[in-house]
């Protein structure tokens, strides 16, 4: 695996939660929502295209796979993959398990509301929680 440099951007605003063959998983900070970003551990990739034919399925593979788990461990109602980049031009795919109960629904979760950061205690816990659900993926 080739070296990389996360974006500051995704480093402040998520936490490290594992390395999967391609992507690096992250948790973004915000505990309204069951949110990971998959990051792929390449330099200088913008666009899904940019990635070769087997990262490209390396990396559908493992967010379909990690959203397969989230989903499963909080009994979500529909799971959100979404690859914008607007801000961050660094490419990253949002796995975002959704409720018919959250804030946002039935709309997008971005720009709705303020972001709610997890406090020390329920991250350390919540990290721990990811990391065992994606022990055996990893």
């Amino acid at each position: 695996m080739t070296d990389f440099t996360l974006h500051p951007r995704l480093a402040a605003d998520s936490h490290y939660v594992a390395d999967l063959p391609l992507c690096q998983v992250r948790l973004n900070d915000d505990a309204r929502y069951s949110w990971l970003v998959l990051i792929p551990r390449r330099d200088d990739i913008r666009e899904v295209y940019e990635l070769s034919a087997d990262d490209q399925a390396t990396m559908w593979q493992e967010a379909t796979e990690v959203g397969r788990r989230l989903m499963a461990h909080h009994a979500g109602d529909k799971l959100n993959l979404a690859t914008l980049g607007n801000q961050v031009a660094q490419l990253h795919l949002h796995v975002i398990v959704r409720h018919q109960s959250d804030a946002a629904w039935p709309g997008p979760v971005w720009g709705q509301g303020t972001p709610q950061p997890y406090d020390a205690a329920k991250l350390d816990t919540h990290l721990t929680t990811l990391r065992d659900l994606l022990r055996s993926y990893a």
